[in-house]
C-alpha cells in the first residue's frame, strides 16, 4: 500500500524512472544483464530502438517511447555516438538508483 501511494505522488518522469528501475531490478540479475540483453545487434551499445525496446518492456507508453529514449541519449550519452554504451547506461542506472 505505501509503495501505491508513493507511486501516486510522483510526476511523469519519476514514474518512468521507477518503471525502469523495476524492470531491471525484477527481471535482470545486475544492469550489466539488462543492457547486454537489449544490446541486440551486440555492437556494445544501446541505439536509440534498442532503448525503445528496453522502455516497451517496462511498460512505459508508445508515444512517450521515441521521447524518453532521445531524452536518454542527450543525457548520457558522452562519447558523441548518438548510442549509449555500457559505462553510460551503469552511470545512468545508478544516477536512477540514487534519484529513487
Amino acid at each position: 500500500m505505501k509503495q501505491q501511494s508513493k507511486i501516486k505522488k510522483m510526476g511523469a518522469k519519476e514514474k518512468i524512472l521507477q518503471k525502469i528501475h523495476d524492470l531491471i531490478t525484477t527481471k535482470f540479475k545486475s544492469s550489466e544483464e539488462a543492457f547486454y540483453f537489449y544490446d541486440e545487434d551486440k555492437d556494445g551499445n544501446l541505439s536509440r530502438d534498442e532503448i525503445k525496446m528496453l522502455l516497451k518492456a517496462a511498460e512505459i507508453s508508445g508515444l512517450l517511447r521515441g521521447v524518453v529514449a532521445s531524452e536518454l541519449i542527450k543525457g548520457y550519452d558522452k562519447s558523441g555516438d548518438e548510442a549509449i554504451n555500457l559505462e553510460e547506461f551503469k552511470v545512468a542506472i545508478a544516477e536512477l538508483e540514487r534519484d529513487l
